[in-house]
């Protein structure tokens, strides 16, 4: 009987697919917030009557990001982009050393002085705008695109 056994063991085991050979691309454990999946992403400064950034911002998907927000407390500004947050992942908000894990955001708000950090997956490939609620200015919204 251990013999018909041992037969049916090897038996499936000649017909279940080899794993695919990741080599390189292999992520880890951690998948996609492992470390070989970061990408850089220039940061954000909010200060009355200064660009929010030097240009375009293009992102993969599918690689983890962090955002830092800067604020020089100049006013009260905020920082809105509903579409933009429902194309990535957030992984953590990290407000002042403190995390927060949230399932989503619509926008982010400085009373003073302060730097933001927002860790994320970006997900949905598209193009998308952040930027100051209730200006007008170019300089006053960055376009991201999710390739």
């Amino acid at each position: 009987m251990t013999r018909g056994i041992l037969g049916l063991i090897v038996a499936l085991g000649l017909l279940l697919p080899a794993a695919p050979d990741l080599g390189a691309h292999e992520l880890g454990f951690a998948g996609l917030l492992s470390k070989t999946n970061r990408g850089e992403m220039p940061g954000l400064k909010l200060a009355s009557g200064e660009p929010l950034a030097k240009g375009p911002i293009t992102l993969k998907s599918g690689t983890y990001y962090e955002l830092e927000i800067e604020a020089d407390g100049s006013a009260e500004l905020a920082l809105v982009g509903p579409e933009f947050f429902r194309a990535i992942w957030i992984d953590e908000v990290v407000i002042n050393g403190l995390e927060v894990r949230p399932l989503g955001l619509d926008s982010v708000e400085f009373d003073d002085a302060g730097v933001m950090e927002i860790a994320f997956v970006a997900i949905k490939p598209g193009r998308y705008v952040l930027k100051i609620p209730g200006s007008t200015g170019e300089s006053q919204r960055v376009e991201i695109t999710i390739q």
